[in-house]
């Protein structure tokens, strides 16, 4: 064997071997449910069965591209963050807030407690793991370590905490609340959680201390109407808390909490349009980005019934402050939202039109990149990895 054969087998099994796997760093997790559909008269329940959750490659984040579709069940009803990747990009977490029953002649959802575990790092990417943990989980976060991960559970009332070790994911139990919870999000320290307690119209603050978390009702912050999502800034400083409203063609607000200090609280209000359920800070920390509503989800003879939702993305000020930039067209049902590692891009699903749409960040200003991209199925969330 020659020096110049070994040292290229040397670098092929050796070298290469040791380098750190990027796995999902790149990725983003795309929940199709197949249940729900809209038609004249708005929502329609169907069967089980067709569900599936898309890994999709953004390492060209103008071109995203699938490269595995898993069947696992999701769920449209829920904020569109019921599913996250590790900051490492090993696994996938995907949370099943409910699973349709035949009542009769129709379909009725009924809470689930299953919570999936995505192994990104095999190829193609496989279910791993299937945990159980409270009733009817939906928003999910991972913290920055990669070590914990908290779901909120809307009919369990509570916070689910998960153990993050080794690739395996275990459930250490739950978090009492007293109320429905839709969403949380963890600080960048790993040391808080804020959880959307959408029915009491206020968010609750979690003291968190290696895997154990805690909950203070006395640190109970007021929200707008029905907070629905929530994320962190990457350093840590302010949390925004998306509320949804009443809908039908209102102003719905968007809350900034200071984030830090013993007693977190409201600094600021502002509203984006009408109905932001999708929302999402960049990586980079200077944008944040919705995709309303609007009128998409109504009846056809609603009097607020709109065809198209928009995109709104917004600037984040050094005091937390919010305010809108550029808007862009969206499709029916604009839903899941995430932005591409470097934060240049954003990509938007729209549930009813079963699309995919992809734009780039410009001054502040939402940029179309080519056409709308054919998914196959309807796109409920969307999320990448934990930062």
């Amino acid at each position: 064997m020659t020096m110049t054969l070994r040292f290229a087998l040397m670098t092929a099994c050796g070298l290469l071997a040791a380098m750190p796997v990027r796995a999902g760093t790149h990725d983003i997790l795309i929940g199709l449910d197949e249940k729900i559909s809209f038609g004249p008269n708005g929502q329609v329940n169907g069967p089980p069965g067709k569900d599936a959750v898309l890994v999709m490659d953004v390492t060209d984040p103008a071109k995203p591209r699938i490269r595995a579709s898993l069947p696992l069940m999701n769920s449209l009803l829920g904020p569109p963050v019921n599913l996250q990747i590790t900051p490492d990009g090993r696994l996938g977490l995907v949370a099943n807030s409910v699973v349709m029953k035949q009542d009769g002649g129709a379909w009725k959802p009924v809470p689930d407690n299953r919570l999936f575990v995505i192994d990104l790092t095999a190829d193609p990417p496989k279910l791993a793991d299937t945990v159980t943990v409270g009733s009817q989980p939906s928003g999910l976060a991972i913290a920055r370590n990669g070590a914990l991960a908290l779901v909120a559970n809307r009919a369990g009332k509570s916070v689910s905490v998960l153990s993050i070790h080794d690739g395996a994911v275990k459930s250490l139990g739950e978090v009492p609340l007293g109320h429905q919870a839709a969403a949380v999000a963890i600080t960048p320290d790993g040391k808080r959680a804020f959880v959307c307690l959408n029915k009491a119209n206020a968010v609750a603050v979690l003291d968190i201390d290696g895997d154990k978390v805690s909950y203070d009702k006395a640190l109970d912050i007021p929200s707008a109407f029905n907070p629905y999502n929530i994320d962190v800034t990457p350093d840590g400083k302010h949390v925004f808390v998306a509320n949804t409203g009443a809908m039908k063609n209102n102003a719905d607000a968007i809350v900034t909490i200071e984030a830090t200090g013993p007693h977190p609280h409201v600094v600021d209000i502002m509203t984006p349009g009408s109905g932001p359920e999708g929302f999402a800070v960049a990586p980079d920390g200077k944008w944040a980005a919705t995709p309303l509503l609007l009128g998409t989800v109504a009846k056809d003879s609603d009097w607020f019934r709109t065809r198209d939702g928009e995109l709104a993305v917004m600037a984040i000020g050094p005091d937390g402050r919010l305010a809108v930039t550029g808007r862009a067209k969206l499709g029916a049902i604009p839903e899941g939202i995430a932005f591409s590692p470097d934060s240049a891009y954003v990509y938007v699903g729209n549930d009813r039109d079963r699309t995919l749409q992809v734009f780039r960040i410009a001054d502040g200003k939402p940029q179309p990149v080519g056409g709308a991209i054919t998914l196959p199925g309807s796109p409920a969330s969307m999320r990448g990895p934990a930062h």
